[in-house]
């Protein structure tokens, strides 16, 4: 077994701390880039649903309770949908149908 020198042993254990410092470093950057990516994502969300709310309140008139909690709670693609279906449906229950969802 090798001996190791009190100065190799605080230069490895610098490099230990330099490298975890990094890592962290690293961690913390990829952690907020997903978290300002998920935060944009979930603001373009509440936009396109309060959008729709209005367009449909426009079209229809007073949304009944059941339908704003749908568009609340709606994905994206439920949201593209349902805005594409606005334009010509006959009723509201035909604008949110998901039974005729477009892909």
């Amino acid at each position: 077994m090798r001996y190791v020198t009190s100065f190799e042993r605080l230069a490895m254990e610098e490099g230990m701390e330099k490298g975890l410092e990094k890592g962290l470093e690293q961690g913390l950057e990829q952690g907020l880039e997903q978290g300002l990516e998920k935060g944009i994502q979930e603001g373009i969300q509440v936009g396109q649903s309060r959008l729709l709310i209005r367009i449909l309140t426009r079209r229809f008139g007073e949304l009944p309770p059941w339908a704003i909690t749908r568009l609340r709670q709606a994905s994206a693609e439920e949201l593209d949908n349902w805005l594409d279906r606005t334009l010509d449906a006959a009723s509201l229950q035909a604008a949110l149908d998901n039974t005729h969802a477009q892909h």
